[in-house]
C-alpha cells in the first residue's frame, strides 16, 4: 500500500461543492519534481455572482503555475471553480482569492492568475495576481486573452 494520498474525486461521480470554502482541492506528488516547468489551466466559462445585485458575472480565468512538490488534481480544481457559481464576490476578491488559496495549499514555485471579466454596466474588469517574480529560466507564455473590445 502506498503512502501517496489518493485523489478524492478522480473517477467518481461528484456534485459541485456548496461553496468555495466547502470545496476540497486535491494535490498529488509532482511527477517531475525538480524540473522547472509551467502548468496552465484555462477556465473560459467561469461564473460567480455580484455581491450587490446577485446577477451572474462571467470571466475567462487563466491560472499558470510552476509546481513545487505537488500538483493540483484537475477534477478537484474544476469542482472548486464551479463552486463559485453560487458565490457572491467582487471580481478582485474572487480572482485573488483563488490564486491565494492555490498558492497557500499547493506551495508552488510560482503562481499567477489572470481574471478577464466580461463587462456588466459597460465596464470590463481584468484582475491579475501572482506570488512574485517568475523563477529564472521558466518559460512563461502570454496568457493569450485579449482585453475586451466590444463590437467593431
Amino acid at each position: 500500500m502506498s503512502d501517496t494520498p489518493q485523489p478524492q474525486f478522480l473517477g467518481k461521480q461528484t456534485g459541485l461543492p456548496a461553496s468555495p470554502e466547502a470545496a476540497v482541492l486535491d494535490y498529488v506528488p509532482n511527477p517531475r519534481k525538480g524540473a522547472l516547468y509551467l502548468v496552465r489551466f484555462a477556465a473560459p466559462e467561469f461564473t460567480s455572482l455580484c455581491p450587490v445585485t446577485g446577477a451572474p458575472d462571467f470571466a475567462h480565468l487563466v491560472i499558470d503555475y510552476a509546481p513545487g512538490d505537488t500538483i493540483v488534481e484537475s477534477k478537484s480544481l474544476k469542482l472548486f471553480l464551479g463552486s463559485f457559481r453560487n458565490h457572491n464576490g467582487f471580481h478582485e476578491d474572487v480572482t485573488v482569492g483563488i490564486g491565494q488559496r492555490l498558492a497557500r495549499e499547493m506551495q508552488p514555485k510560482w503562481l499567477r492568475i489572470g481574471g478577464y471579466w466580461y463587462p456588466r454596466g459597460g465596464i470590463p474588469i481584468d484582475v491579475f495576481w501572482q506570488t512574485g517574480p517568475a523563477p529564472e529560466g521558466l518559460w512563461v507564455p502570454e496568457q493569450g486573452v485579449q482585453g475586451y473590445r466590444g463590437r467593431g
